[in-house]
């Protein structure tokens, strides 16, 4: 990390801890903070504010006011935080105070106070990930993770806590979900293949989907939107005896065809062929057999039918990031490239609580997941390109507390993925071949966790990962420890070893001008990190990590052989700091500023002139902040901001894209007990940016949404 970097973090911190400490002295005293820690019972009853960062209101009827009066809201900002139920750092339930690991959180009732329609968009202002993307900030735009200097392919996606990631061509598109099926979303950033194997080198991504509610309740809701956005959804859950249920169906279309300018190639223009359609189906059905055993079945449809609008070809530099490029609109035979995504993603899932107590739960889950992409492009490549993966998978683990201190998770996982890519050439009517086969994964693993005391925690953590690919067996080991200094004073520390498997277009792709090579090796990665949680009073928190990640034998595309490959030359060394800060500023009042800074330096590659410089997308920094008003009676009002600094597009560091930054409103108003009123303006000053040379944003967008509970 660059000297004048370290000194823009200190000078930053600086002012921040200055800021706190006299907020302290001056107001901490008249700040109610309630201790409870509120409980999610029916998903349509949203209670939670517009950011992750910020505090849930939590009314009792102890606590409930007799007068009209509107009473002040009790919010609990550090007990609320620190006590937000997560998964993936143990394998099993915990909650963010108990974990070791940095991992932040953004809830399904913040989501809707935020209009976030699918993952990707809700994912806009948490610490630790850089969730962008490359391609626009349409709800249908190809998501984009960066995290700790990693790629969206180096990032493992779960679906309730198992891998769904892309084994044929990497990573998984975050913009397939829509957000109607999600309790909450976890972001862990730093690794995770001590617990879940491969793809985990830069952070974990876990998508907890909704659970059955104890009453019956549907919620129905209708947004309309800039752009011919048009959203209906609605949801069905309860319980009936033994038997509970979750149903939902979403449908989204929008037309995206805003008006651009791209100055490079003194380009103005309306987005064409940038149209969506959504159709997702989600079902659920848990049956608790007797007390202690619960089988539930799940699965979920995605179904997307949109169009590619490509992006405007930029002529200078000369065989630049954006010179290849081209609209997808229409040519003079009228076609358009489309492309179609349909998603299966299933699981039985059987828990069984053994003895006599809730110390110790044995978990399996057999699941199956068939991906299917395809496009189809019908103008003067006259050609269609299929994408199809096929998973089937195991997972059985044991989560036992065997002494008051002591807590031991170990398992076995078994995942089997079959990929075809093809083109099918419509003028010569003949079918081509990129990869047909498969990849075999099976591991073992525990996680041991120790309490010392009430305030020293440490935990060890091993898996041995055995894989049908000649170099794919591989050891991730972790330690992780937390120590209260004092009450307010907490530090953690962490290592763990990740790696990711080579996919199999790499291994084995054939395109006559490139070949696979199946003797590809794992990309390895050593993630570090160190940070502290220090609550500030009662009226706030700030959580500060230090982290250091390196990559090596990385993966990459390798044109200076006689035949482009793939080979492992490439080793990335990240440096950075994630931070947040929550504030109650007075009742009813909020805050936040969450800081995530980058910096990755190229370390080996075939190209000298890409060593020590920054790798291209990852080393953008990323500042957001928030000022809020709520009410218990519903009402939210809320100021959101989003900064990106610059970023090289190259990995010599020879073209850049200028940082923007965007404000964006949020309202929330309850207009009866089943009734509520959603709205939001994003990018209210309607700043103008590209994600990608060539390809641009969508500037100022509003929607306004109506949600009925019954």
């Amino acid at each position: 990390m660059s000297t004048s970097r370290i000194v823009t973090y200190y000078e930053f911190f600086s002012k921040i801890f200055v800021f706190t400490t006299i907020y302290a002295m001056v107001c901490g005293g008249n700040v109610a903070i309630a201790n409870q820690v509120p409980q999610i019972s029916e998903f349509p009853k949203y209670e939670g504010s517009a950011s992750y960062l910020q505090p849930v209101a939590q009314i009792t009827p102890e606590n409930t006011p007799a007068s009209t009066e509107e009473p002040d809201i009790e919010l609990t900002v550090i007990d609320k935080l620190l006590n937000e139920p997560v998964y993936s750092p143990f394998r099993r339930e915990g909650t963010v105070k108990d974990s070791t690991r940095p991992v932040y959180v953004i809830t399904g009732e913040e989501m809707e106070a935020q209009g976030a329609r699918t993952v990707r968009e809700a994912l806009k202002f948490l610490t630790g990930i850089l969730p962008d993307g490359t391609v626009g900030t349409e709800v249908n735009a190809l998501s984009g993770q960066f995290i700790r200097g990693s790629n969206s392919a180096q990032v493992l996606i779960l679906l309730d806590g198992r891998p769904i990631n892309d084994l044929g061509s990497g990573g998984f598109d975050l913009s397939e979900f829509t957000t109607n099926i999600v309790e909450r979303v976890e972001v862990l950033p730093g690794g995770g293949s001590t617990l879940y194997g491969s793809d985990a080198i830069g952070g974990v991504i876990n998508i907890i989907t909704r659970r059955p509610t104890e009453k019956v309740t549907t919620q129905a809701g209708v947004t309309l939107g800039a752009y011919g956005l048009n959203q209906q959804t609605i949801n069905n859950s309860g319980k009936v005896g033994d038997i509970g249920w979750v149903v939902g169906y979403n449908r989204t279309q929008a037309e995206n065809n805003y008006p651009f300018f791209i100055p490079e190639a003194n380009f103005k223009g309306t987005r064409e062929n940038n149209d969506v359609l959504y159709n997702n189906f989600n079902v659920k059905l848990e049956a608790d057999l007797g007390k202690r055993n619960t089988l539930t079945l799940s699965s979920l449809y995605l179904g997307k039918d949109q169009g590619v609008p490509g992006g405007v070809p930029i002529p200078e530099p000369l065989y630049g990031q954006g010179y290849f490029n081209s609209l997808t609109n229409s040519d003079a035979c009228g076609g358009k490239l489309r492309k179609y995504t349909d998603q299966v993603l299933t699981d039985l899932t059987w828990n069984s609580k053994l003895g006599s107590g809730d110390d110790s739960l044995l978990t399996a889950r057999v699941y199956a997941d068939f991906l299917n992409t395809r496009y189809d492009s019908r103008n003067s490549s006259q050609a269609r390109y299929d994408n199809r993966q096929t998973s089937y998978g195991l997972q059985t683990q044991h989560s036992w507390k065997f002494a008051n201190n002591q807590t031991l998770v170990y398992g076995f996982d078994y995942r089997n993925v079959s990929a075809t890519n093809s083109t099918f050439d419509f003028s010569v009517n003949t079918k081509t071949l990129t990869y047909d086969d498969s990849i075999s994964q099976g591991a073992l693993f525990a996680r041991y966790e120790i309490n010392f005391t009430p305030g020293f925690t440490a935990n060890l953590g091993l898996r041995q990962d055995f894989s049908s690919l000649t170099n794919g067996s591989f050891t991730s080991p972790s330690v992780g420890a937390k120590f209260a200094l004092t009450d307010s004073t907490t530090l953690r520390a962490n290592y763990i070893k990740n790696f990711r498997a080579p996919n199999l277009f790499s291994l084995y792709a054939n395109g006559g001008s490139y070949v696979g090579n199946p003797n590809l090796r794992p990309e390895k990665g050593d993630s570090y990190d160190i940070g502290i949680d220090q609550k500030l009073g009662d009226f706030g928190l700030l959580r500060l990590t230090y982290f250091n990640n390196t990559i090596s034998d990385l993966i990459a595309y390798n044109l200076a052989v006689p035949v482009a490959t793939y080979e492992n030359i490439g080793k990335v060394h990240t440096t950075g700091i994630e931070a947040v800060l929550n504030l109650q500023l007075a009742n009813n009042i909020y805050a936040f500023v969450s800081y995530t800074a980058n910096d990755p330096r190229i370390l080996k590659s075939t190209n000298s002139a890409e060593v020590d410089k920054e790798l291209r997308f990852a080393g953008a920094d990323s500042l957001n902040a928030g000022l809020s008003y709520e009410t218990s009676q519903g009402l939210y009002a809320g100021i959101l901001m989003h900064s990106l600094g610059a970023y090289p597009t190259n990995n010599t560091n020879t073209e850049f894209l200028s940082g923007y930054t965007t404000f964006d409103f949020k309202m929330r108003v309850s207009l009866s007990d089943t009734l509520v009123l959603t709205g939001s303006v994003d990018n209210m000053f309607n700043q103008r940016y590209q994600l990608f040379p060539g390809y641009p944003d969508g500037g100022r967008v509003f929607q306004v949404g109506l949600s009925s509970t019954f």
